[in-house]
């Protein structure tokens, strides 16, 4: 039974005007507040809750023909350029965990993908040079994303930081910033639509909660749109073998074997340009008491209660 009687919930887009509101006692509780206000936060007594949950913050690819992203190389390349734990320490505050694919050791599904996604320029700028780019001529890639949204993280900034470090590696990025409904809607239209705008990538950060969300609707062909989530048309036959036997087995160890072989080959594709899992990083004045941070998208209310 909940303990509330009303929770009252107020859009803010911007990190710095929630984190302003909380500070001034205009709300109890705020999601992602500005990471560089986290010390600021704590001295005024708010209390900071973060756990690792099922979430990925990376780019789509589009893999319709004509895509600068179908060369597998480039898309090595793009992993290889973006320095995580600097975006982590530097932006984030620590408020990330830095990804190296959809799952991190230890989960059963995470496989033994033989790309190693890390730092290495130098590895980066050699496999865009094998590809036919260097410092003369820049591959140029657009990117749709929002500025604010469900899971977004903080979009804009990480986005700034991702167009300037992968410049490092002779890609020229170009955002395509846009509303976040109208993201998550031209997400299930897919990169051949007109909404996606030239863009050859998408944005969108997702739930990771069971094998669906997490890797079948955007690995199998035939989830290509209108039908589900694989925005950039990937058809790859070793995927559709994959995603048939997970689906077909009633034996829960050959499910987790083939649902890790699944994402390792995806991993070893550099199926996406993967950056960081979400630590759902929220702020609450002493006020708030019995909440409980869960490694989920669902927040339970029923135990939280309000002092004067």
């Amino acid at each position: 039974v909940p303990k509330l009687d009303k929770v009252l919930l107020f859009p803010m887009p911007e990190a710095a005007t929630r984190t302003a509101a909380l500070l001034a006692g205009q709300v109890d509780w705020i999601e992602v507040p500005a990471p560089d206000a986290i010390p600021r936060l704590k001295q005024g007594g708010m209390s900071i809750v973060t756990n690792k949950y099922p979430h990925n913050w990376a780019y789509q690819p589009s893999m319709v023909e004509g895509s600068p992203w179908t060369d597998i190389r480039v898309r090595k390349a793009a992993n290889l350029c973006i320095d995580r734990e600097g975006l982590k320490d530097g932006l984030l505050a620590g408020l990330m965990v830095p990804a190296t694919g959809t799952f991190e050791a230890g989960h059963p599904w995470r496989g033994k993908p033989t790309f190693e996604i890390k730092y290495d320029l130098k590895a980066a700028q050699k496999l865009m040079q094998e590809a036919g780019y260097g410092p003369s001529k820049k591959l140029a890639v657009k990117t749709q994303t929002s500025a604010s949204g469900s899971g977004q993280m903080l979009p804009l900034p990480m986005n700034e930081y991702l167009q300037q470090a992968l410049a490092e590696c002779y890609f020229d990025v170009q955002l395509d910033v846009i509303e976040w409904n109208t993201l998550f809607t031209n997400w299930r239209r897919g990169a051949k639509d007109p909404t996606a705008n030239g863009a050859n990538a998408t944005n969108v950060t997702y739930a990771a909660m069971d094998p669906f969300f997490a890797l079948v609707r955007f690995l199998q062909s035939s989830m290509a749109p209108p039908v589900s989530n694989n925005w950039g048309f990937i058809n790859n036959p070793k995927f559709d073998e994959l995603v048939t036997r997970a689906r077909q087995t009633f034996d829960p160890v050959a499910r987790d074997a083939a649902l890790a072989e699944l994402h390792a080959a995806s991993v070893d594709d550099a199926a996406f340009l993967y950056v960081a899992h979400d630590v759902a990083p929220r702020a609450m004045s002493p006020k708030v008491k019995g909440f409980v941070q869960p490694k989920s998208w669902f927040v339970d209310f029923s135990p939280i209660s309000m002092t004067p």
